[in-house]
């Protein structure tokens, strides 16, 4: 490197071996760091005679009234709910919230993390499931530790691979096994999955959760009982079609979100099977509406608005250390009409 290239806070990240959040936790005293990385990043900066762009630490540092909250579709009432928490939580620290609608475009969430960034946010949440994708990982990890360098904080709702984030995490594998295990105490032993996308972490924690349920009663759930559809009211209902088209055969259904099983419902209805007389039907989530539903929906219920004011809190409290903070939220297994004892025969 030349004398006169300008020595980035990236290249002394590079240097010592660590993230560029690091190096400036380091060299901006904001936060504890293990011994051993301040000295490796303090050797790096010396040895590349790095010096702070005095004017830039001005920007990022600039106290910002806006939060950035990034969620994959606003017009989804899981997401309204937890985007309730934040914007109360917000209001009360005379903050505003900036609100990036991605629907599931992973290109899209990178781009909305640059542009708060550039913007200032004092935090950003996260609050769409994580990507089972590599790439995507590698992508919004460096956009997220770019923005950290410059003393922003994120907070992710939902698992997210790969990316060092504090995280509040609604339990969605250990509240689907709770729901498995209760529908087999009901005295179902055929079910079948209408799941999520797989390559969204959510709809793989349920599907695996579940599967968890019915294997501790010693029940195996084969390929040709899951069937795939979108996060949606109309995926559930294309999912539920397709799953009819090959022979239903479950006495219980599991969709993996209270807005599938609204779809799912009414492909029911359509093709003439009655809920729970003929098959019983459960979702996860508890939003408002699956209470009005005829029946009343059996579900996992999440405290959604709490659940965005615990990741409002946590980002508007800095943390002492360099690991990332985890906050576990449990559900609750609700049971209403929706679900019954299997029919005489066991099929419908």
């Amino acid at each position: 490197m030349s004398e006169r290239s300008l020595v980035t806070l990236e290249d002394v990240a590079q240097a010592a071996g660590v993230s560029p959040a690091t190096v400036s936790r380091v060299l901006n005293n904001t936060a504890a760091v293990r011994a051993d990385m301040r000295e490796r990043v303090l050797a790096a900066a010396t040895s590349l005679a790095y010096t702070p762009n005095s004017h830039a630490q001005a920007l990022a540092r600039a106290t910002s009234q806006v939060v950035g909250v990034i969620c994959h579709d606003i017009g989804d009432p899981y997401f309204a709910g937890i985007i309730r928490g934040v914007m109360r939580m917000a209001s009360e620290h005379d903050l505003h919230v900036t609100l990036g609608s991605t629907f599931g475009d992973q290109e899209r969430e990178i781009a909305y993390v640059g542009m708060m960034r550039g913007q200032r946010a004092r935090a950003i949440l996260l609050i769409g499931s994580g990507f089972e994708d590599a790439a995507w990982q590698e992508a919004m990890g460096r956009e997220l530790d770019r923005y950290v360098a410059t003393g922003g904080r994120v907070t992710a709702v939902s698992r997210h691979r790969g990316l060092h984030v504090d995280a509040v995490l609604p339990q969605n594998r250990t509240g689907a096994a709770e729901l498995a295990r209760a529908m087999v105490e009901l005295g179902h032993r055929e079910f079948a999955v209408l799941s999520g996308p797989a390559t969204l972490t959510t709809a793989a924690d349920r599907l695996a959760g579940f599967r968890d349920g019915l294997a501790r009663a010693g029940i195996e759930l084969r390929p040709d009982q899951v069937v795939e559809g979108a996060f949606n009211r109309d995926g559930g209902y294309a999912a539920a079609t397709e799953l009819i088209r090959r022979g239903l055969r479950a006495t219980c259904l599991f969709a993996a979100t209270d807005l599938m099983a609204v779809g799912v419902l009414a492909a029911l209805r359509n093709h003439g099977l009655s809920v729970p007389d003929d098959v019983s039907l459960t979702g996860f989530d508890d939003i408002p509406l699956v209470q009005d539903l005829t029946p009343p929906l059996t579900t996992v219920a999440l405290p959604l608005e709490e659940v965005g004011r615990r990741a409002m809190a946590m980002a508007l409290r800095r943390g002492t250390t360099t690991r990332n903070r985890v906050e576990r939220v449990q559900g609750r297994v609700v049971l209403r009409a929706s679900t019954a004892p299997p029919p005489p025969s066991g099929r419908p």
